[in-house]
């Protein structure tokens, strides 16, 4: 596991407060926290990867027959 960013005395003591909030230790916090952001960012992947535009088939026979039947006669 990736070793845990430096933080200063006030992110330190900001986190703490954070983590007696929520009933864990500091570490525990801490640990807890980098797994939420991790999973937040494989969600954002796959939030991404969905809104990709996706690539059509070329149509068949059928298919522009029936876009033929849709347009307006002129």
């Amino acid at each position: 596991m990736a070793k845990p960013q430096e933080l200063t005395e006030g992110q330190r003591a900001y986190e703490a407060r954070r983590a007696a909030k929520a009933g864990m230790s500091l570490e525990k916090w801490l640990v807890d926290k980098e797994k939420r952001a991790r999973a937040d960012a494989v969600e954002v992947a796959k939030l991404a990867e969905a809104e990709k535009p996706k690539i059509e088939a070329p149509k068949g026979w059928l298919g522009r027959l029936l876009d033929r039947a849709h347009k307006p006669i002129k």
